[in-house]
């Protein structure tokens, strides 16, 4: 299939999306009706409390999706990787969005209209299998993230989201640097901690040699290490 739109191929063709076991003629219901665009660095897709506008499918780059806590401050609750779905919840429910996503690189995205992304799901059962499963591997995830923000330590949280971080995104090409170059408040906002405690427990990884830093790129030197203080806690 001929796509005259690179992020809409990467949407449906790319190794991790849901649609590229589709039927060549079932492609076309996504072809329809979308719209591709490309986002900066900081730009809003979404905000808490809107209605979905329809399905959005990250492309390349990386989104955080984040809830507004007291006092403004960010609690972010997962981060998207390239082909995955944003905002999927609110757009099956029919209801507002409980949380508001915002592209933390250069990214672009796809988003699939309401009428023919349905259609498409009723003509074809594997891939409500397949959306069904995604739902319950994020929800099984959501709850053991909130178990371990409120229960886990500092040393036990801030471990845990490296390795969150490291298997979402993976490593570059020296195997150990992970593909993510997120800030150190974004760092703090999704282990559930002031960005001073970050920063302070990041050095202490580095020094332990658990980590190394260099700027924004964190490389995991010790995983089992790592592993062990996140499963400590």
């Amino acid at each position: 299939m001929l796509y005259n739109n690179p992020y809409l191929e990467q949407c449906i063709e790319g190794p991790f999306s849901l649609f590229s076991d589709l039927p060549e003629k079932e492609k076309e219901y996504l072809l329809q009706d979308h719209v591709c665009t490309s986002l900066r660095k900081g730009a809003m897709i979404f905000h808490e409390g809107s209605r979905p506008a329809g399905l959005y499918c990250l492309a390349y780059g990386k989104v955080k999706v984040y809830k507004q806590g007291i006092g403004g401050r960010e609690q972010i609750i997962r981060m998207v990787r390239p082909q995955g779905l944003i905002g999927y919840a609110a757009f099956f429910a029919g209801t507002t969005y409980t949380a508001s996503a915002v592209a933390i690189e250069d990214s672009g995205i796809c988003r699939f209209e309401r009428d023919n992304f349905m259609k498409l799901l009723r003509r074809n059962p594997d891939l409500s299998e397949k959306l069904m499963r995604m739902m319950a591997i994020e929800l099984s995830f959501s709850n053991k993230r909130t178990v371990s923000l409120t229960q886990k330590h500092i040393r036990g949280r801030l471990a845990e989201s490296l390795l969150v971080l490291r298997d979402t995104f993976g490593f570059e090409n020296d195997g150990r640097t992970i593909r993510a170059y997120v800030s150190r408040e974004d760092l703090a906002c999704f282990s559930n901690m002031t960005t001073s405690n970050a920063i302070r427990t990041l050095s202490t990884f580095a020094t332990e040699s658990v980590i190394e830093l260099d700027g924004k790129k964190i490389s995991i030197v010790d995983p089992a290490r790592l592993e062990k203080i996140s499963q400590l806690g």
